[in-house]
């Protein structure tokens, strides 16, 4: 999905280039694609690269093992950490590489990038290399947190995310839709992509967990934000949920900060950030949801923030952004983008 998303999000900005390649594992091999508008519709497989954007002309999928790298300037990874694992170091002698998997988010010679939080770290590549992108949940956090990090210096965060069932792939939304219909019919759910039912359910893991009982993906969260926000000894407790919603990711934020920041301050700072769109109080949306924002693609969005009560320079809010558009695929272009106007 993400590969489909990164089709469209070339072709909407009108992103030039001399060659188009779509790649997967040889269970795609073949399939045609005439443009990005059919890929979205159903078109390249997870772990596809691509070079370029959407032209409307006629292609076909591409054994990503028989592929020479050295004919591209700029390859997108956006599936499997496994086949990113295979290849993208192999491609990134050639060219740049865009990895939106988790295969190489901690390792500390790839820089970890979100395009509206840290653009600077881009600023050693070459022409060629590894670039890897943060999760979705890790993305939509780091982009809010960082305006209010430089107005008024975080200490600490708390967050709960409710995680969209396309964060872990078409056969999850499927599954989603499947077990709805099914209920609705008086049948049993399946419960096979989480190992449970997740229609009209909410199920507080994501990823497996860990020894400490701590899940992978919350792991993930505070490990990637740390870096991207540049502050690697930021306390941040997550709890990540599972919930049956097909797009967009939701989060519950809890932020300290060491010096006072009213929530009028706050909104102001928002305002001005990269990235994001704040919906304040008295707005006719009073605030944003998965389901009204968040397929607007190229936004975060932050509502129902106020003080905390409970504690001093302290903040709570609320925030929404699509996992796969926004926080991937816009992403994946946005650093493209920088690198590309960089080298021009």
């Amino acid at each position: 999905m993400i590969g489909e998303a990164v089709l469209d999000e070339l072709r909407a900005r009108k992103f030039a280039f001399s060659e188009l390649h779509l790649l997967d594992d040889e269970r795609s091999v073949g399939r045609p694609v005439t443009d990005a508008q059919d890929a979205a519709d159903g078109g390249v497989g997870e772990g596809g690269a691509e070079e370029g954007a959407g032209a409307a002309k006629p292609l076909a999928v591409s054994d990503v093992a028989a592929f020479d790298f050295s004919r591209v300037d700029l390859a997108f990874f956006c599936g499997r950490a496994a086949l990113s694992e295979r290849y993208a170091e192999a491609a990134a002698a050639h060219a740049w590489v865009i990895d939106g998997s988790a295969a190489y988010r901690t390792r500390a010679d790839v820089p970890l990038v979100a395009a509206d939080v840290n653009p600077g770290a881009l600023e050693a590549m070459g022409g060629r290399g590894l670039v890897a992108l943060p999760g979705s949940a890790s993305v939509a956090l780091a982009t809010v947190l960082a305006p209010l990090h430089a107005r008024a210096a975080l200490d600490r965060v708390e967050v709960a995310t409710y995680q969209a069932v396309s964060g872990s792939g078409r056969s999850a939304m499927d599954e989603l839709a499947g077990e709805t219909v099914a209920m609705l019919s008086g049948k049993k759910a399946r419960g096979r992509a989480f190992g449970r039912q997740i229609a009209f359910n909410v199920i507080p893991q994501v990823d497996t967990l860990e020894a400490d009982g701590v899940s992978r993906e919350e792991r993930r969260l505070w490990e990637e934000c740390r870096r991207v926000l540049g502050m690697p000894g930021l306390a941040i407790n997550a709890t990540a949920v599972r919930v049956p919603v097909f797009f967009g990711h939701s989060l519950a934020v809890h932020a300290s900060f060491e010096r006072p920041v009213s929530a009028a301050e706050a909104v102001a700072v928002l305002q001005r950030g990269t990235g994001l769109s704040v919906i304040e109080a008295d707005s006719t949306m009073e605030f944003p949801t998965p389901a009204t924002l968040a397929m607007a693609p190229d936004k975060v969005y932050v509502g129902r923030l106020r003080a905390d009560l409970t504690r001093d320079r302290a903040l709570n809010f609320w925030v929404v952004a699509d996992n796969v558009r926004k926080c991937a695929a816009h992403n994946a272009v946005s650093v493209a983008q920088i690198l590309v106007n960089r080298s021009q």
